[in-house]
């Protein structure tokens, strides 16, 4: 099980097309962060911090295919940063909530 967990995360970038879709997302959470937290008035950190971590993504795909280290800690970074807000809003879910 460990070798299938290492082969998926340090392969090669995936390409152009899912860095694409990766930097579209993160820009989208970006721009619901301006909406919410600054036209709004309602703070909305978690949208920040998707978008950091699906820019971070994109980021490790768009990379050339020689550099597979760099690319899985930039997956792992990202993977970490999206499970530790899901456990943020899992356990102290009014601190998102409201």
């Amino acid at each position: 099980m460990p070798s299938k967990i290492k082969d998926a995360v340090f392969s090669e970038p995936s390409g152009r097309v899912q860095a694409f879709v990766m930097f579209a997302g993160s820009v989208t959470m970006a721009s619901i962060f301006v909406y919410f937290g600054i036209l709004r008035g309602v703070p909305s950190v978690h949208s920040l911090v998707m978008a950091v971590g699906f820019a971070l993504s994109g980021l490790a795909e768009s990379l050339p295919s020689e550099r597979r280290r760099l690319a899985g800690g930039l997956r792992v970074t990202a993977i970490a940063l999206l499970a530790g807000l899901l456990v943020l809003i899992i356990s102290v879910p009014d601190a998102f909530l409201g």
